[in-house]
C-alpha cells in the first residue's frame, strides 16, 4: 500500500470530523492496486494512476466526498458514482457501515479507472 506521509500529515492537521471514514476509504482505494499513488494536489489528498483519478472534497463535513475527475468517462455499473457534470462524478459515504457495504463497488470503480487508463 503506497501511503504518502504528506497525506498522513495533511489529515492530522485538517482535524476533519470524518477522518476515520476518510482513512477507511483511503485504505480501500490504496489496497485495490499497488500501483495507485496518492499526493496532495489542489490542496487536498488525491489518488493517482496514470493521471488524476480522484480527490477528496474536504469541505464536506457530514460525509466523505470523493470526486472521480473523469468519472463520466467510466463505465460505472455499480451506481456508486453520482452526478451529471461534463466529466466528474462523486462517490459519497456517510458512515463506516456504508463504506463497508460499498467497498466492492468502490474497488470496482477504481479497477475500471485502471483499465481505462491502461487502454488509453
Amino acid at each position: 500500500m503506497n501511503k504518502n506521509p504528506e497525506v498522513d500529515q495533511y489529515l492530522v492537521k485538517k482535524e476533519h470530523p470524518m477522518t476515520t471514514e476518510i482513512e477507511r476509504v483511503r485504505d480501500i482505494i490504496l489496497a485495490t492496486d499497488d500501483r495507485i499513488e496518492e499526493t496532495i494536489k489542489w490542496a487536498v489528498p488525491t489518488f493517482m494512476y496514470k493521471g488524476n483519478m480522484a480527490s477528496y472534497f474536504m469541505n464536506a463535513k457530514k460525509h466523505v466526498s470523493l470526486m472521480f475527475h473523469k468519472g463520466a468517462l467510466m463505465n460505472d455499473t455499480t451506481g456508486l458514482l453520482e452526478g451529471d457534470g461534463k466529466e466528474g462524478r462523486v462517490a459519497k459515504f456517510t458512515t463506516l457501515q456504508e463504506i463497508e457495504s460499498k467497498k466492492e463497488d468502490l474497488q470496482a470503480v477504481v479497477k475500471q479507472w485502471i483499465k481505462m487508463q491502461d487502454e488509453a
